[in-house]
Order: C-alpha cells, then structure tokens, then sequence
C-alpha cells in the first residue's frame, strides 16, 4: 500500500496577470472571496508555477497517510478552470460532497497532480512525523519543475532539496496547498470507505479512521485491525496498553 504516484496533466493556454486571475473568479458570495484570496496569495510570488503540498491522515487512528502535490501554472489558468474552482478552500471546511465535486476540477486545472500513500506499517517503523515529511517531500519532488515555488502547509522539509517555504495554516492561504488538500483528503477517504468492506466492525467509511468516540469504543470492543497503527499516541491505545513510548509522536509544525 506504500507508493509514490507520478505527476499527471499538461495544460498551456494564453498567459493571465494576478488581476486577471482575480477578475475571472466570480465575486459573488463568499466562496469565491476565499478562493480568489487563495490564488491572489499564490500569484504573489510573481512567478508562473506555483507548487503546494499537503496531507491527510495524520491524525487517524487507522488507516494511511496521504499526501498531496499540486503545480498550477498561472499563465495557462482560464476562466472555465478559476470559475470551476471558485469553491476552492482548505478541505476540512468543506463536506464530502464538496470536495469530491472539487476533486475533478482540481485534477482538470492543474499541470501536475502527485499523491503518495504511506502505510500504518511504515509509519510505526520510521515515526509518523518523519513519515510525514517524507510524503510531502516526495510528492513535491514529483511536481516540481525549474521556476517554481514550493509551498508546504506548515513544515520545512530538512531533506529536501529544492527551495521552499512552510506557510503557517496554508490550505487556508494558498490556492496550491488548498488544491493538494483536497486531492489528498479525497483520495484518503475513497481508500477508508472501500477498506470498511474489508475490515467492517469499526466503522471506516463513516469516521475513516479518525479517534471518533465510535472508533474508540469499537477498538475496545474489537481490538485493532491491520490498518491500526500501533505506535500512535491515544487514550484508547493507553487503555489496551498498545502504546510504543518509543514513537516520537506529534511534533509542532514550523512557524
């Protein structure tokens, strides 16, 4: 389960100035006040490819670690593409039913889309904040392409090569890292609710693997599954005296 997809998508049009990527987003309702802010923040840089990472997953319980990369080039964005992303937003304000019609539009307007999957296995043998890194590293290596900016929400990443910058609550920010987040929350919870078919009694297409109070008392009733991470911290993990004291654990993202 533990892999690394390759970038995907080509698109070129006419090029656009930061106005007129502004002016193409609708400006009625708020929806599209908060993607128009989030393009305006990526077009700042004033540069034509703008790159943004993000993950889903960290926090669960169960289940993978997805992360998420996506390239925008700003001078071939149209105003079908900015219209059709005018609910673009950080993922976790939005419902299911939002980001899976996002998702599409995500994958249609970006020039390179890259998702990596992390296994519970992997993430108890190297710790889930290194895990972490690593996956946004290797879906932004996979995106990256000479000009661009590497934006990642919240982390500097120690072994990556390239130039980049970890921007504080950044799915909120960036157009970018919001577009990743999306693309990774999605993908993350397609693979939960198909694997609640593999593993039913906990309920994984509902809490996808989050320490919901029905989580907890499943894992008490159950045990854990193979999808369990067994190095996690947790207080129902402490109650079955599954916890490894070895895991780092959580670490504060980078300021």
């Amino acid at each position: 389960m533990e892999g690394h997809s390759l970038p995907t998508g080509q698109l070129r049009r006419s090029g656009r100035s930061k106005e007129a990527v502004s002016g193409l987003i609708s400006k009625k309702g708020s929806e599209s006040r908060t993607s128009r802010r989030l393009f305006d923040f990526d077009r700042e840089f004033g540069v034509r490819f703008v790159a943004g990472t993000d993950e889903a997953g960290r926090g669960c319980l169960a289940g993978p670690l997805v992360a998420a990369a996506v390239l925008f080039d700003y001078e071939a964005l149209g105003k079908r593409e900015l219209s059709e992303l005018s609910k673009l937003d950080d993922s976790k304000v939005h419902s299911a039913k939002v980001r899976e019609e996002l998702y599409p539009k995500v994958l249609s307007a970006a020039k390179a889309v890259s998702v990596g999957t992390y296994s519970p296995a992997g993430i108890d043998s190297r710790g889930l904040h290194n895990t972490n890194l690593l996956a946004l590293q290797k879906c932004l290596e996979a995106v990256a392409i000479e000009g661009c900016v590497c934006l990642v929400d919240g982390y500097k990443l120690p072994d990556l090569d390239l130039d980049h910058r970890a921007v504080v609550d950044g799915d909120a920010r960036s157009a970018a890292i919001a577009a990743a987040s999306i693309i990774a929350k999605v993908s993350r919870d397609r693979y939960m609710i198909s694997a609640d078919e593999l593993h039913p009694g906990w309920g994984f297409a509902e809490h996808v693997g989050y320490s919901t109070a029905e989580h907890r008392a499943a894992i008490e009733k159950k045990g854990i599954s193979t999808l369990h991470r067994r190095s996690f911290r947790s207080v129902a993990y402490k109650q079955l005296g599954l916890i490894d004291e070895t895991d780092s654990g959580e670490r504060r993202r980078a300021a």
